[in-house]
């Protein structure tokens, strides 16, 4: 035992950046990975090692043949996935140690993300760290003893050897050891239910707030340190809190984030979008890969605040970002991709990482030729833009009024000049071997992106943006919505495939809801509400009042988790309680409120000692410690009156509304064909309904 301990002791690890190309047009090995469509599996199904999908198949012969699973999961877009993968697993020596002593199967975390969550909990409970490549050794029956990360190809043959003869040899160890740590997964953020008094207070969220500013950059925004991920609840949920609470440090602190990432290195300055996190403290180095759910998250959170301080910055972001996403990531069907390759080929052939987005000095002077002083001036071609060896990664360092005035010119000057670099590095950029495409689009993520749609048209009033919503929600509802009731979380070659997860329904029915207070179509509400439903059907826990991550439909398996802490996605459970909390008031559901406080109750403790991992929560706590809003509207002008009210930030407000004669409760009795009425009302007490927009605006209390 002490030598499997120890072994998990020297486990290293890095993150993830991305993958390379196959080099090879004919292939010596082909496994069953051939017949997948994941394209991550597809990566892999010419190594020589015998990969297997995870499937009951590959289970079941696992237990007949009493081999142990080694488990091996990762992403397209994970660059050391891809090291790994040429240093051992395209390497015959370490594939027929691995297929003489393992079922070998590999696993597309966005796939899989029940499966990832339960060996990724494995790998923290035995090293306290995580990332991708996953790499797991578990019983036949699944229970894991044994795992890590990334391992160079000496210390990956010495492992398995190691582990596979202390399999034969001293067995049960390993049993003793796997079924403590399979108790430990098991009980691992476990959530009871909360029988306390349920009590919340806006003292309670400034007391988290406090204890948060420790670790908040004031200087460069995000986190303290390095690296530097954005974290858009984050920001949401401090964006909200700041104007609520008057709090103009915290307000500074978010148009600092906001700002520096959006001239950083991170955000592609030539064709928009940004990249998945940055290994420096100013945002300037990233890793090179571009996600949809970080871009559709960031979206929504600079629609917003442009909504809430009208900063033009914020303006371009979303819409420079929007048009990567329909460039790089939206299929003819209306879906969006799930994300873009780290690497690329350069024009030696070899395949590097960020290739595509760099520059040297050389090229951009024979690119720009005069213009090059002013740009390289502009964005940084100089040791404060400079990555590694000639190449350059651009970035701001100050405003554009700043630019001007430094340079003697005007912003009606500038403004020109900056978006004809743009057009001109763009055509030039596309004539490089571009980053690898991972085309499956996933429920959740597509959710996420249709949000920032829907947020982009609701601040911007830009048709355009409301008919790329309307096109992937009906993709959503066509495609992914079975005649069942259920979702399925992946479509990918024309088929949809895998039961749903929580995090599939809890995104879609957020963003229906807010596609319904965008347009005021009922048949967005009414979906978003049978999602729901089912959700309860199949994924509540009566007894903790809180969802599972899957389906009481799926294949079990060590455990059932849930999914509570807010990451760079909020927790699944967080947006379910809050879409609780919106349809209870929309159907004057008393039940649905119900649950969704006692969800955030039974999460009250947690969000005290860990602000930045339960912000999409403490939004939540905000709706129910103060005045929320319902806004109205009804009439044939309703529309109008909606956009009007758009156009003021107001973050505890729902929108109902009508142009016709409605059955929905907070409709009902409330059309009149002659005038179009505002009615604002709080917990059921409503104001005088008024007709000018302006007016009803008065008639709210943004701040605590």
């Amino acid at each position: 035992m002490y030598r499997l301990l120890l072994l998990t002791l020297l486990i290293s690890l890095t993150n993830c950046k991305g993958q390379t190309d196959e080099k090879m047009s004919k292939h010596k090995y082909t496994n069953s990975l051939i017949h997948e469509t994941s394209p991550y599996l597809l990566q892999h199904a010419h190594n020589p090692v015998n990969w297997r999908a995870w499937n009951n198949e590959t289970l079941e012969l696992a237990k007949k043949e009493n081999k142990l699973l080694l488990i091996s999961i990762g992403y397209s877009s994970c660059h050391w996935c891809h090291v790994m993968e040429q240093e051992s697993f395209e390497d015959e020596e370490v594939a027929r140690i691995m297929n003489e002593n393992f079922i070998n199967i590999k696993v597309d975390r966005e796939e899989r993300p029940d499966v990832d969550q339960v060996y990724m909990n494995a790998v923290q409970l035995m090293t306290g760290k995580g990332g991708w490549p996953l790499n797991c050794v578990a019983l036949p029956d699944g229970r894991p003893f044994w795992g890590g990360t990334y391992f160079p190809k000496k210390s990956w043959i010495n492992a398995l050897e190691q582990l596979s003869t202390m399999y034969q040899e001293k067995p049960e160890e390993i049993l003793e050891y796997a079924q403590k740590l399979t108790d430990g997964i098991k009980s691992s953020n476990l959530i009871t239910s909360n029988k306390d008094a349920i009590d919340f207070e806006i003292q309670d969220i400034t007391s988290v707030v406090d204890e948060w500013k420790q670790y908040m950059d004031f200087d460069f925004g995000g986190r303290t340190g390095a690296p530097k991920f954005p974290m858009p609840n984050n920001y949401n949920f401090l964006l909200r809190y700041a104007i609520q609470a008057n709090n103009n440090e915290l307000l500074n602190y978010v148009n600092t984030s906001l700002t520096k990432m959006a001239y950083g290195g991170i955000y592609d300055q030539i064709g928009g979008g940004f990249a998945r996190y940055s290994v420096d403290k100013k945002w300037h180095i990233p890793h090179f890969e571009k996600m949809l759910y970080d871009n559709g998250q960031l979206v929504s959170l600079y629609a917003e605040a442009y909504q809430a301080t009208k900063n033009e910055l914020y303006k371009t972001i979303v819409y420079q970002t929007l048009e990567f996403i329909e460039r790089e990531l939206t299929s003819n069907e209306g879906a969006f991709y799930s994300s873009l390759d780290a690497d690329s080929t350069t024009t030696d052939g070899e395949l590097k990482e960020g290739a595509y987005y760099v520059w040297t000095k050389k090229e951009l002077k024979a690119i720009l030729r005069s213009e090059y002083e002013l740009f390289s001036e502009y964005y940084n071609v100089n040791s404060y833009g400079h990555w590694e060896e000639d190449n350059y990664v651009l970035i701001k360092k100050i405003s554009d009024e700043q630019f001007v005035k430094k340079h003697s010119l005007s912003i009606e000057e500038l403004q020109p000049k900056i978006i004809a670099w743009q057009k001109t590095l763009l055509k030039e950029r596309a004539k490089k071997d571009k980053p690898r495409l991972d085309d499956k689009s996933l429920t959740s993520w597509n959710a996420l992106m249709l949000k920032g749609y829907i947020n982009a048209y609701t601040v911007f009033n830009d048709k355009h943006f409301l008919d790329v919503a309307i096109k992937n929600a009906t993709f959503i509802s066509t495609k992914q919505l079975q005649e069942n009731g259920s979702l399925n979380h992946n479509y990918n070659n024309n088929k949809s495939t895998i039961n749903g997860y929580l995090e599939d329904y809890a995104a879609v029915i957020d963003a229906y809801i807010l596609l319904y207070e965008a347009t005021l179509n009922e048949s967005w509400l009414h979906t978003a509400k049978q999602l729901t439903d089912y959700t309860f059907d199949h994924f509540f826990d009566t007894e903790r009042s809180m969802f599972f991550f899957t389906s009481d439909l799926d294949p079990n398996l060590i455990t059932r988790k849930m999914e509570i802490e807010d990451n760079v996605i909020p927790a699944s459970n967080s947006i379910m309680a809050r879409n609780l909390f919106k349809l209870s008031h929309y159907f004057s559901n008393n039940y649905y409120l119900k649950v969704s406080k006692q969800m955030l109750a039974n999460v009250k403790n947690e969000t005290q000692k860990y602000g930045s991992g339960y912000s999409n929560w403490l939004q939540l706590m905000c709706d129910i410690s103060g005045d929320y809003y319902e806004i109205a509207i009804a009439g044939q002008h309703a529309l109008d009156k909606l956009t009007e009210i758009n156009s003021m930030y107001i973050p505890n407000k729902l929108i109902a509304g009508s142009t016709k004669k409605s059955t929905l409760p907070l409709m009902e009795g409330r059309y009149n064909e002659n005038e179009t009425l505002i009615y604002v009302c709080v917990d059921g007490a409503c104001q005088l309904p008024v007709s000018d927009s302006k007016k009803a605006l008065n008639q709210l209390k943004i701040s605590f």
